[in-house]
């Protein structure tokens, strides 16, 4: 549980992220439909969650949004 304020940190800068929290589950939604993702993890699992900020920073989800930015 103590990585949910860095998790929000990350989405809160990226517009094409939305965080959920509900019923001890976290959602991230990463995109836009059709082709919106999204990613689970139980809200007090601290390692699900940092694999979740690691995936947005550095991993599969890193550019996602930054292509639409570069081009504008």
């Amino acid at each position: 549980m103590k990585q949910l304020g860095n998790l929000a940190i990350v989405c809160a800068q990226r517009p094409e992220i939305s965080l959920q929290i509900h019923g001890g589950e976290v959602s991230v939604h990463v995109g836009e439909t059709p082709r919106c993702e999204t990613l689970h993890a139980e809200w007090e699992d601290d390692a699900a969650i940092t694999q979740l900020i690691h995936e947005l920073n550095f991993g599969r989800y890193a550019t996602i949004g930054k292509e639409k930015k570069n081009h504008d």
